[in-house]
């Protein structure tokens, strides 16, 4: 995991533009503040707060990168995954007036409070009940740090996720609609949803924005935005050619987070939250279902061994 305490590549950004670069288990955090101080803006904004077991990491790497006297008014969060909003709840009881603003797609969800609509126990992954204030309506711009921000729909990863552009120094905050290295698990097309398309036309509507700078919701600041978007048409394309490809990449991604969030647990029990949970269901059920279950999610285990991403030892997996 990236140093949190050190702010990534701030040379390439702009004045009043602060990215807390957190890893995996929690989305990047972009701390927007007005480079001419509170008395000329609107106090200082957040973009995204990381999962809910950092919730405490957050606090503090957001509290000591606030300048003096610019307090944190608001919180906009780009699509509602656990791992990009499962820190809101601390952000609002800490930070009391705390205007919080989420994409419209799942405003009443988020009303109501409704976690198996939010993906959060399909997904095995928990959040922290939190409130909002207004939407970020596709179309419009929105004052953050001093700057105004474009929000701009990015369907495909989240059927209601949005981006953020700023037009003046071509700054874009990706979220997971595109990383250096790709993008996000497309999990509406693993609910039956023909989302890959989405997928296409955000990526179309990027390369039409033309951003200099690329904050992603994961990993590092980049500028090679050509290459990111070759890569990212690269790796869509081969999974429309083999979706159980990408099904089985998303299985692999859902129990990595768990050993990320966990860090250690035995074997037994990865297998037995795997079987619990919703969402190896339906893949193995839709993409898997010619191999026993417990023989399906034993392979994903040594498919995470083989890649490096976890070691097993003594009846244990170890995160890697």
């Amino acid at each position: 995991m990236p140093n949190p305490h050190a702010p990534a590549s701030p040379a390439l950004l702009p004045p009043g533009i602060t990215v807390l670069e957190r890893g995996w288990l929690s989305a990047n955090n972009i701390l927007l503040t007005d480079p001419g101080g509170a008395a000329d803006g609107d106090g200082a904004a957040l973009v995204d707060s990381g999962y809910c077991t950092h919730a405490g990491q957050t606090l503090a790497l957001v509290q000591a990168a606030l300048p003096p006297g610019q307090p944190l008014a608001l919180l906009a969060n780009t699509h509602l995954h656990s791992d990009h909003c499962g820190g809101n709840a601390a952000l609002q009881a800490r930070f009391p007036g705390l205007c919080t603003l989420i994409p419209p797609g799942q405003a009443a969800l988020v009303r109501d409070w409704n976690p198996d609509a939010l993906s959060y126990t399909p997904t095995g992954q928990e959040c922290p009940r939190f409130g909002y204030d207004g939407l970020l309506q596709p179309g419009s711009t929105l004052r953050l740090g001093g700057r105004g921000w474009q929000v701009h729909a990015a369907p495909g990863h989240d059927t209601h996720s949005v981006v953020l552009f700023e037009p003046e120094s071509r700054v874009l905050i990706s979220a997971d609609a595109l990383w250096e290295n790709g993008f996000g698990v497309v999990f509406p097309e693993l609910e039956g949803e023909q989302a890959f398309a989405d997928v296409t036309a955000t990526l179309d509507r990027i390369e039409a924005l033309a951003p200099r700078i690329v904050i992603p919701g994961h990993g590092p600041v980049f500028t090679d935005v050509a290459g990111a978007l070759a890569t990212a048409r690269r790796r869509l394309q081969g999974f429309v050619q083999s979706p159980d490809r990408h099904a089985l990449y998303a299985a692999k991604v859902l129990l990595k987070y768990k050993l990320l969030e966990w860090q250690q647990a035995p074997v037994a029990q990865m297998q037995a939250w795997a079987a619990s949970t919703p969402y190896f269901g339906l893949l193995h059920a839709r993409h898997f279902g010619g191999t026993p279950f417990a023989a399906w999610t034993d392979g994903l285990l040594s498919a995470l061994e083989a890649s490096g991403a976890a070691r097993r030892a003594d009846g244990w997996l170890h995160n890697a």
